[in-house]
């Protein structure tokens, strides 16, 4: 079993600074803290102490690692994840993107682990879960028996908004993409393109990176261009509704001028004018299902059970020209 000696000499530093940094003391500086990080878990470091604790008893807290709180796709998640809670004698601690995050996980300071966070690395996740320590993940593909990958169901929705689009005799079709490093976004472009290329259409992909803002200057530009498009496929709401408002600001209108459909169902695109067409989900049941899962399994040791969210379109003003 590795030591904190071990790790010094991998981090090429003393003892002393190494526990500092993973007691979280002391005035250390950002790279060499993070030097030290990466030498733990290269080396898989877990604290002697709280490896005997685990034998002994649980902490009876599950963890979840959120990149943030903001608006209502988390907050309905967490809202599922919270129902479940409270039927449970299990305390929730809920842990945004910070350096205290990537701590705890290390230290495996609670009994099991949701993940919805890209910044916490796949080789990470993969070597934290155990038996001991089951993890759940919303954000991305991991095999390991100790690992659930709770995902939505992204192929249907994103099928059914394709032939919501070519049965309008709309074919000159543009897809804006989500954060590079999201896997959501990279399978809707895909799936998205697929079916595209099924009717020998090629579309073009802007990258955005799931904001209100990158939609809005995605627009910008294509908009600026003089080459408009028939519709827009948005990874995600927040960009739909930048670009929506890019739309109004340049003085076009959707669907009359461009189509436009995003992803998620958040509030805000239901009271738009026009309100926004998207793909939405149970997000409620998405945290729900994650929580249920994992506190069965921390509790009796049961196997997780693959699942996938379903999805559904939901055609609204901003795509159907049958509204015009």
């Amino acid at each position: 079993m590795p030591t904190i000696r071990d790790i010094a000499k991998r981090a090429g530093v003393s003892v002393t600074t190494v526990s500092y940094v993973l007691n979280d003391k002391g005035s250390i500086g950002e790279e060499t803290r993070q030097r030290v990080l990466k030498a733990a878990e290269e080396l898989n470091y877990h604290p002697n102490a709280f490896a005997r604790n685990l034998k002994k008893s649980k902490t009876h807290t599950i963890g979840v690692f959120i990149s943030r709180f903001g608006g209502s796709f988390y907050e309905e998640i967490l809202e599922g994840i919270h129902s479940v809670i409270l039927e449970t004698d299990y305390e929730l601690l809920v842990c945004p993107e910070s350096r205290s995050t990537r701590r705890m996980l290390l230290h495996r300071q609670v009994d099991g682990a949701i993940v919805f966070d890209s910044k916490i690395g796949n080789k990470s996740i993969l070597k934290l879960a155990s038996q001991h320590f089951p993890i759940v993940v919303m954000d991305r593909p991991l095999k390991n028996d100790y690992i659930l990958s709770l995902l939505l169901d992204n192929a249907p929705g994103v099928r059914d908004v394709f032939l919501h689009l070519y049965e309008q005799d709309l074919r000159k079709l543009y897809f804006i993409a989500g954060a590079k490093d999201s896997y959501d976004s990279k399978e809707r472009m895909e799936t998205f393109l697929s079916e595209a290329e099924k009717y020998d259409l090629e579309v073009p992909v802007y990258q955005g990176n799931f904001t209100e803002v990158s939609g809005y200057e995605v627009a910008t530009e294509i908009i600026e261009s003089g080459d408009l498009p028939d519709a827009v496929f948005c990874a995600n709401d927040q960009m739909a509704l930048g670009f929506l408002r890019a739309i109004t600001d340049h003085n076009l209108r959707a669907p009359q001028d461009i189509a436009l459909v995003g992803f998620d169902d958040i509030p805000p695109g239901r009271y738009t004018n026009p309100t926004i067409s998207t793909v939405g989900t149970s997000r409620l049941e998405w945290g729900a299902t994650a929580i249920r899962q994992l506190i069965d399994f921390v509790d009796n040791d049961t196997p997780f059970q693959s699942y996938r969210i379903p999805t559904r379109f939901i055609p609204r003003q901003s795509s159907t020209l049958d509204n015009t």
